[in-house]
């Protein structure tokens, strides 16, 4: 099927699984957690500053019920009797999750910034009408709140009705009172719990027509459980070549192999196939962190070209990747944010049949 459409079906375990179909491709996927397993993305919590990290500009803080957050921030960010705190993304095991002083609550068509004052609107809103509108709208309902509070306004807006621009902004605003409520008296917790899979899917993945297609059995009706079960398999098959993609505790591991292709310019292609794939897979198997990537032979000469299409691949990526740069034995290093949970595939199968 050509075009985007968004599967949600519900899991055996609880919660639902959210996947992004894109020309009948998997393209992106959403599963729920446990609540009580780890802290997870935009979660706010209330907290306490323990120790500070000396040498890294960081503290480590109390989130309570045994759970600590890494804020990466100078020492007394955190008042001596508390403060808020947002998790930005998935802690590695053994590891507390990140976190910021800087909260953002965020709906398909609108971001509140407690503490970054102003109104802003996309960039990639171009027509000075449209953006005037929306501006004005943003700064009207800011009419009456605290002047350290700010709205910025997404891209999804230029395609919606003024009521439901409105309406997120109204969803926004309880969302901040029902923290600021419950941070009166409160110890150390949860004060407004992250998002389920499926609301962050039909907020990111908002589309003017983009179809949501809802409930039990709709991953088989949609012909993909063959598609999930090879996406468990660390083997992924690129053009002639393959890439193997290999977590380790330390790093990301992806071998980039020619397979049965034997000309003097195998090398060159298999690399350049694999790197257009890498950010989808990497995206689709909630992978970060280090990311080491062994190509297959090729001339030195080939490496600028490899390079340059890897950045082009990761610039229609929606997780930040930087490009590091080589080692002295040909890898080449990235660093890509911690911004999915790895997902289990096979596990995930199970639970959705």
């Amino acid at each position: 099927m050509k075009g985007r459409q968004i599967l949600i079906a519900p899991l055996s375990s609880g919660g639902d699984v959210a996947i992004l179909m894109v020309d009948g491709r998997i393209d992106d996927i959403f599963a729920d957690r446990p609540a009580d397993t780890v802290p997870q993305p935009e979660a706010v919590y209330y907290c306490r500053a323990l120790r500070p990290m000396k040498g890294l500009g960081a503290v480590m803080v109390d989130l309570g019920h045994g759970q600590h957050g890494f804020l990466r921030q100078k020492p007394g960010t955190i008042p001596k009797g508390g403060g808020l705190v947002q998790v930005t993304g998935w802690n590695e095991p053994g590891k507390a999750p990140p976190v910021t002083s800087r909260l953002s609550l965020r709906r398909a068509t609108a971001v509140l910034t407690p503490d970054a004052p102003g109104v802003n609107v996309s960039r990639s809103i171009r027509d000075p009408e449209v953006r005037g509108a929306l501006e004005a709208l943003a700064t009207g309902a800011l009419r009456g709140v605290e002047e350290t509070t700010g709205l910025i306004v997404r891209s999804a807006a230029e395609f919606s009705h003024a009521d439901d621009i409105a309406g997120d902004i109204r969803d926004l605003m309880d969302d901040w009172n029902t923290i600021r409520q419950r941070m009166a008296g409160a110890d150390c917790g949860c004060l407004l719990a992250a998002p389920s899979a499926a609301m962050v899917a039909r907020r990111d993945w908002f589309g003017p027509e983009t179809p949501i297609r809802q409930g039990a059995g709709i991953l088989q009706d949609a012909g993909i459980l063959d598609d999930m079960d090879r996406l468990a398999d660390p083997r992924v098959e690129v053009g002639e070549g393959f890439v193997m993609i290999e977590p380790t505790s330390a790093l990301v591991a992806v071998d980039v192999n020619t397979g049965a292709d034997l000309s003097p310019a195998a090398g060159l292609k298999a690399n350049l196939a694999a790197v257009r794939e890498l950010p989808r897979q990497l995206r689709l198997r909630g992978l970060g962190g280090q990311i080491t990537v062994d190509f297959a032979p090729m001339q030195h000469s080939g490496r600028s070209t490899v390079e340059q299409t890897l950045k082009s691949a990761l610039r229609r990526d929606p997780i930040e990747t930087g490009v590091v740069g080589w080692t002295p034995l040909g890898h080449l290093e990235l660093n890509r944010k911690r911004a999915r949970a790895p997902v289990d595939w096979a596990a995930l199968l199970a639970e959705v049949q």
